[in-house]
């Protein structure tokens, strides 16, 4: 059997999870990388990885060529802006990430809400698209105290302000949408629904969609939830692939927005929608609400679905890309899982950069993930984000929480994580709002 040559483009740990995956199959493989930093964990896996822009089509179409790669997978959102995907399919390498058009879902707020208003996909919000300030204070009196603002474009999971949260009144939602306008940027506006947030990524060939376990992701950087906004401090999923805040219904409202999403893609482009399709929804008293779109695997939600993923997932890959996916049984083993982040000191806003941690305290290195962290004369250094992910997998959320909460604790130098993510204290709350929504 030909050994597959396979690229991965990223460098965080949401790309060490995949190399990790895609290590343990036993399909003949060799892995290479094209990283933004010199990531150990990756670099462990491959059998080389460069530093070079991950965001230039024509530099990784050269690689590929050079390396002789034959399936590159793009981990962020980057990358797929800057039209890598569409430039690797011309050059006829198969690539799991969507092209440039269909990763419009991500990369602009505007465009999701108008795909969904135009195919009639439910879930979606009273919204009006702005590139002025004409016409903002009618439509923030419209929605009363019940709003929010989102940038339109890429901003590292910061672009969105919600009222009572971020904004505490008209004036600094006005204030808001005229930075926007002074960067030359435009903006959504739209109604703020009312619920717990979860997260439903499904593996995508253009036609059949193979989903993943339901994850709750945790954006603020401090405890109960309070604090900046952050790309994510950690997640949990639950044995039952649903969320114990969850009824079937939120599930299958979910997986169905999914699905006409990637029928709507394919319908308006011609052609399919190959990689991840990533729903952020938000159960409501009135259904399942989708919040936003992104065109990958959700980080830290790919550390979650990948360490209990069962079937091989060169051939999940493998199938997304040649568009026989739905022959796929693709399983996930019946375990709960808890992901938590140690980020440095000061993260988001912030962080403190080029201190050493040291992990030689961790018991299952294998669950531990590498993220924004160089390798300097054999220390691990922080590079300023969030820094290493810890995954603790159980029969239940409590036991994969006490094991999580353990080995990221033991991680020494200038970091601190979310201890109560995935605690029974957090989830209990999350049950209860949901009941009296209900």
């Amino acid at each position: 059997m030909k050994v597959q040559k396979i690229l991965i483009v990223g460098s965080g740990a949401r790309e060490h999870a995949i190399c990790r995956k895609i290590n343990e199959s036993s399909l003949p493989k060799e892995i290479f990388c094209i990283a933004s930093n010199m990531n150990p964990g990756i670099a462990e896996l491959c059998s080389e990885i460069v530093v070079k822009n991950i965001n230039d089509p024509g530099l990784i179409v050269e690689y590929a060529k050079q390396k002789d790669i034959s399936l590159v997978i793009v981990g962020p959102e980057n990358p797929l802006y800057a039209g890598v995907s569409d430039a690797l399919w011309d050059a006829k390498i198969k690539v799991v990430g969507p092209k440039k058009n269909l990763a419009q879902i991500e990369t602009s707020k505007a465009f999701t809400r108008e795909l969904l208003a135009e195919y009639k996909i439910p879930g979606g919000p009273k919204y009006q698209t702005f590139n002025s300030m004409n016409g903002v204070s009618d439509f923030l009196n419209e929605l009363g105290d019940a709003y929010v603002v989102k940038y339109d474009g890429l901003a590292g999971g910061k672009g969105v302000k919600v009222a009572g949260d971020h904004l505490h009144s008209h004036h600094e939602a006005v204030l808001y949408c005229q930075e926007i306008l002074d960067k030359n940027g435009e903006f959504v506006i739209e109604e703020q629904f009312f619920g717990e947030e979860f997260s439903l990524m499904s593996f995508c060939d253009g036609r059949s969609l193979k989903h993943m376990p339901a994850i709750q992701d945790h954006k603020r950087a401090y405890e109960n939830d309070t604090g900046p906004n952050t790309g994510g401090m950690g997640t949990y999923s639950d044995a039952s692939h649903s969320l114990p805040f969850l009824i079937p219904k939120d599930i299958e409202e979910a997986c169905s927005i999914n699905k006409q999403t990637a029928s709507a893609l394919q319908n308006k482009f011609g052609e399919g929608y190959k990689g991840i399709l990533y729903g952020g929804f938000m159960a409501t008293e009135n259904g399942v609400k989708l919040i936003e779109y992104n065109a990958r695997f959700g980080d830290p939600e790919a550390m979650n679905a990948l360490s209990i993923l069962e079937t091989d997932l060169i051939e999940v890959f493998n199938a997304i890309t040649d568009g026989t996916l739905e022959k796929i049984d693709v399983r996930f083993q019946n375990k709960a899982t808890v992901c938590k982040y140690g980020v440095p000191e000061g993260y988001p806003n912030a962080p403190v950069k080029g201190k050493k941690i040291d992990v030689s305290a961790v018991k299952e290195s294998d669950r531990l993930f590498y993220a924004s962290v160089d390798l300097v004369n054999n220390e691990l250094i922080q590079a300023g984000s969030r820094a290493v992910a810890f995954v603790g997998i159980a029969d239940s959320i409590t036991e994969a929480e006490a094991i999580a909460e353990r080995e990221i604790s033991s991680v020494r130098g200038p970091l601190f994580h979310r201890a109560d993510i995935g605690t029974d204290a957090v989830i209990q709350k999350r049950v209860k709002h949901m009941q009296r929504l209900r």
